[in-house]
């Protein structure tokens, strides 16, 4: 098969889809890559190592589409590529496609193979390729709250963690799955006093049992966030509903119950986001306010951090790819079925039924 790679578009967008070691993994196998030049560059991966990988290197992202029969992103592709997306041609990355009308109405036009990261299951129902991005996303989350909390950003000028004789920032966690476990581990290792509210009884005995004492649980209710924001710093929302739009956790009326100054992170943003305020930023312009509330809410949090994210996914994806590469979708799918549970739209027909029911197609 022939893969291409182009160079991701998206705003301050560093990460790439393939390194080179998945590069020369797929090229042993007998498959043609096709990268497109600089494609790695923002990961710190030059063209020449992809060159002695064995891929074969392209001007431009017209030429990567144009050549290749499954394309391997990191992000949905953007306006600017919507045309260049062939009939029949594979494309596998993350879509969030219940977030984005425009989008999903681009891909149902285009009549490709849209295969989405982020509905992929493994045992247990996991979502195998979106773990290690939200292992990314919970810990930036933290990091950049904990940024925005600061005077000169913005923020009301706490320190997330306190010092000696001054009580720390409370950090308010809203879900407590891949993200807001890896949020609340941040969060108390930087000394916060850490709240994580969950609706499954079993998860939140589950994380009451290996979290640091400055963790506490809460079972999750519109009372219990509203009980809680007053006292609350930096709240971070972190649910997720596979595939779906994201449920408004927080309204526009629940922010006056924050003090001036506090700051709200959606890492939900991806799927329409969980607070009722939220609409998507980027890592140029990633916050803005309401009701002197700041909004964090950039729709691609790890592509901050290229090096540590593009590596990370990459571990994900690269065993889906070869077997996708090597059977085709239709064969790999039939014998996976947690794989084919990524199909999302297939030759102009949504086959995802959360994606059919967000906008009543």
């Amino acid at each position: 098969m022939i893969i291409g790679v182009p160079k991701e578009i998206k705003n301050n967008e560093n990460r790439v889809a393939l390194t080179p070691a998945g590069t020369k993994e797929l090229v042993k196998r007998g498959h043609t890559v096709n990268v497109q030049q600089t494609a790695g560059q923002g990961s710190s991966f030059t063209d020449t190592e992809y060159e002695i990988a064995g891929a074969v290197l392209l001007p431009t992202i017209e030429d990567v589409y144009r050549s290749s029969q499954m394309i391997m992103k990191v992000k949905e592709p953007i306006a600017a590529e919507y045309d260049l997306v062939q009939p029949g041609q594979l494309l596998f990355t993350y879509f969030h496609f219940a977030s984005d009308e425009t989008l999903t109405r681009a891909m149902m036009k285009s009549h490709a193979v849209c295969l989405a990261y982020e509905t992929v299951e493994g045992p247990g129902r996991s979502l195998p390729l979106l773990i290690p991005m939200s292992e990314v996303a919970g810990r930036m989350s933290v990091q950049e709250g904990a940024r925005f909390l600061e005077k000169p950003q913005g923020g009301k000028g706490i320190l997330l963690g306190g010092v000696p004789g001054v009580k720390p920032a409370k950090a308010l966690i809203i879900g407590g799955g891949i993200v807001g476990y890896h949020a609340a581990l941040k969060a108390a290792g930087m000394g916060a006093d850490v709240v994580i509210a969950d609706l499954s009884l079993p998860r939140l005995r589950y994380l009451s049992e290996i979290m640091p004492a400055n963790v506490r649980t809460l079972c999750s209710s519109t009372h219990v966030i509203e009980q809680e924001l007053p006292s609350t710093d930096l709240v971070i929302g972190a649910v997720l509903v596979p595939g779906a739009k994201a449920p408004h956790l927080i309204t526009r009326d629940m922010l006056k119950l924050l003090r001036p100054g506090s700051v709200m992170v959606d890492v939900a943003i991806d799927q329409g986001g969980c607070f009722e305020t939220s609409h998507p930023t980027t890592h140029a312009d990633p916050v803005y306010e309401i009701d002197g509330v700041l909004h964090y809410c950039v729709a691609n949090i790890p592509g901050a951090v290229p090096q540590t994210s593009t590596l990370a996914l990459t571990n994900a994806t690269l065993p889906y790819a070869i077997k996708l590469a090597g059977q085709g979708w239709e064969a790999a799918c039939s014998e996976d079925k947690g794989l084919a549970l990524g199909l999302n739209i297939v030759d102009g027909k949504i086959v995802y039924p959360a994606v059919a029911e967000a906008f009543g197609l």
